[in-house]
């Protein structure tokens, strides 16, 4: 069967499965006796290293299967985690991450990760890092190599044993010998199998059906199975075939199973070594049947039996190419455009059925637009997710004490977004890392915690998503940058006269900038942040920087939500139509002229017991057919950025409306204010408005 075709779903489903062995490993350190987070644990890197043989890429496969005799000891309560043991299995997912990366790039996923292996074997064998041992974990591996087994099960197969115990049902372990002089095996062979299915169900064998009918195979063959019959009755049924030299037979349980399949695992890993046994076992731990949509590889040869437990629930989730949804999403947009067209024109003709038709349509196509709209968004938590081990990393490479507090992760943005953002906040992450937490000596003498604080934030303001990134460090040296700037010709010594803290801080954007005093593997040779800025601004985004010297500093990420269709409010200015988003509006209002008032030199109204600044759209946009001072009353749309308020006015309101966005396109430069344009019903062009520009 060509693999080809599955490499796609084990890519994407190895990846899934590593982050979660990050997540729970970051768990696990914080409460190292939870037995329960280990199981996870062991499940996922089980899982892993079934999907990897199965796909033939024998190497990650092995690796996994080195932890998982690690992770086997723990979960069995015979060896404790230790910080040596955190950072070895930490490695193994860094080599495990890197044998992914290669084979989505077309490679074949191999790495040199003999060391990393040696140092998992040595914990099984209960070596300390200096070398000296440990009588718990040394008896328990020697227990678990006592017995062996030449099956080796994949996950879907070892489930259906586990939960066959659990169960209540007999699982039994039986090899079958075949006397020497049997000329017809197969024949014989197959007596055997004929018996045992009248009785039960056979999970694996081992050499495999195929093999065994093809008579290629020695005197003996290995199998699981499931059944109700008692041990010593099969083995007299079994002895009494002809030809049928010897057959043992072990009822198992829990642990003789967890030991039996480990055993099977090692010795497969050791034939590897060997080249004569290279092919045999390969084909062995590679099951016949290609990945299924749960992730999990299907048995080979074996019939699951429902009463066992049967296989796993159906998957209810799909992938679906981003690039299928674009187009998804662009037909929408016509499709509503062309619902605006036949609303208007249904309300100029006033025909009873053409107005009840479109009305029918309209509903469908705001139940179409909603769906359409949910299938391409993700929560940020698939971003968010992966940084807190990366800090951990850095803040122990650089011995510092850091604790990553995440908000808002479940905040939801479009997919295009998503997969662009992840780099520039590793950088900025790294930063407050290394440039912003000081270190602990640092911290205790200027009376914080030892323990720096990095904030990551997550919300929607508008239409647009704000990324915040806090620390609770030393601030930013002002002085400093600004030293910096001069030596390195940024900046002359009149404009640094005049730059604001704000203008200053923005140099650490400038290309080149760096304020680290030595160059290390984290930062220092003024790479990083420039590449942040010129990714967000690719993005049609914007990033700011406050901070205040000796209690931290604040990066905030503002970035618009690309989707194509949004609901907005239609407003008349003269003879211009615009369109503010509905999320960005607080209320609508009505105000007598007199109520405005000028308060150090800013033009304000009062608003709930309080004075927001009010905004003419006709003067921002110079629209000239419009006086709004003959006005005595004048109507106004109060709008929000995060917490701050303001107010814009305008001429009359037209009425809600569900717009599709366009792009102004490459040849207008950006425009203050404006987040592109809408097509509406009659065929006008109308701007959108940005109302997070008019708030500062």
């Amino acid at each position: 069967m060509d693999m080809n075709q599955y490499l796609s779903m084990f890519i994407d489903e190895s990846n899934d499965h590593l982050q979660s062995l990050n997540e729970n490993m970051l768990e696990l350190e914080k409460a190292p006796d939870d037995i329960g987070i280990v199981q996870v644990i062991f499940r996922s890197a089980h899982t892993l290293k079934g999907m990897a043989a199965t796909m033939g890429f024998e190497d990650l496969s092995s690796l996994t299967h080195q932890m998982e005799n690690v992770l086997d000891l723990v979960r069995n309560e015979k060896l404790k985690m230790q910080d040596h043991i955190f950072d070895t299995l930490f490695k193994s997912l860094d080599a495990l991450q890197m044998m992914v990366q290669d084979i989505t790039q077309g490679g074949d996923g191999k790495a040199d990760v003999q060391s990393i292996v040696a140092s998992l074997q040595a914990i099984v064998r209960g070596e300390a890092p200096g070398g000296t041992d440990s009588s718990a974990s040394g008896q328990a591996a020697q227990g678990a190599a006592a017995v062996h087994s030449g099956i080796q099960l994949d996950e879907f197969q070892y489930s259906v044993l586990e939960q066959s115990i659990s169960e209540g049902h007999k699982v039994l372990y039986i090899e079958v010998a075949i006397r020497e002089d049997c000329q017809l095996k197969a024949a014989r062979a197959y007596l055997v199998f004929d018996l045992l299915e009248r009785y039960g169900e056979i999970v694996k064998s081992h050499p495999s059906v195929q093999e065994i009918e093809q008579e290629k195979f020695d005197r003996s063959f290995s199998l699981y199975y499931i059944t109700q019959k008692d041990a010593s009755e099969l083995q007299s049924m079994i002895v009494n075939l002809s030809e049928i030299e010897s057959a043992q037979v072990l009822q198992l349980d829990h642990e003789t199973l967890n030991q039996l399949a480990s055993g099977a695992q090692e010795a497969a890993a050791g034939a590897a070594e060997a080249p004569t046994a290279e092919a045999a076992a390969a084909a062995d731990s590679k099951p016949a049947a290609a990945p299924q949509a749960s992730s999990k590889p299907a048995a080979s040869e074996a019939k699951a039996s429902p009463r066992a437990g049967g296989g796993a629930a159906p998957s209810r989730t799909i992938r679906v190419d981003i690039e299928r949804l674009d187009v998804l999403m662009n037909l929408l947009s016509e499709l509503l455009i062309d619902r605006s067209r036949l609303e208007q024109l249904a309300h100029e003709i006033k025909r009873s059925d053409l107005t009840e038709t479109v009305e029918h349509m309209s509903r469908v196509g705001s139940d179409l637009q909603n769906i359409v709209l949910k299938l391409r968004m993700v929560p940020i938590d698939t971003v968010f997710s992966r940084f807190p081990r990366m800090v951990r990393d850095v803040a122990k490479s650089l011995d510092k004490k850091i604790d990553l507090v995440i908000l808002g992760a479940e905040t939801e943005l479009d997919r295009t977004v998503i997969d662009e953002i992840g780099d520039p906040l590793v950088h900025l992450l790294r930063n407050a890392v290394d440039h912003g937490v000081e270190p602990t000596a640092q911290r205790i003498a200027a009376g914080k915690p030892e323990t720096g604080t990095v904030q990551l934030r997550a919300f929607h303001s508008g239409n647009h998503v704000f990324i915040e990134i806090e620390d609770d460090g030393g601030g930013i040296d002002r002085e400093k940058i600004l030293n910096k700037a001069l030596k390195n010709g940024i900046v002359t010594q009149s404009e640094a006269a005049a730059m604001t803290d704000e203008e200053v801080y923005m140099l650490l954007f400038a290309a080149g900038f760096s304020t680290a005093d030595v160059i290390s593997d984290i930062s220092g040779r003024g790479v990083g942040l420039d590449v942040v800025r010129s990714k967000i601004e690719s993005l049609s985004g914007e990033v700011s920087v406050t901070s205040t010297l000796g209690k931290g500093t604040k990066f905030s990420v503002q970035l618009p939500l690309t989707l194509s269709i949004i609901s907005a409010m239609l407003i008349k200015v003269g003879s211009e139509k615009y369109a503010i988003p509905l999320s960005s509006i607080v209320e609508t209002a009505i105000i007598q002229r007199k109520q405005i008032r000028s308060v150090h030199g800013y033009t304000m109204v009062p608003y709930r017991e309080a004075h927001i600044p009010l905004m003419s759209l006709a003067s921002l946009f110079e629209v000239r057919d419009f006086d709004e001072e003959a006005e005595e009353e004048t109507e106004i749309v109060v709008i929000r950025k995060g917490d701050r308020l303001a107010a814009l006015t305008v001429e009359d309101f037209i009425g809600q409306s569900e717009i599709v966005i366009k792009n102004l396109g490459k040849y207008l430069p950006p425009v203050q204010g404006v987040a592109g344009a809408t097509i509406l019903g009659d065929g006008q062009v109308a701007l959108i408005i940005d109302p997070n520009a008019f708030i500062k």
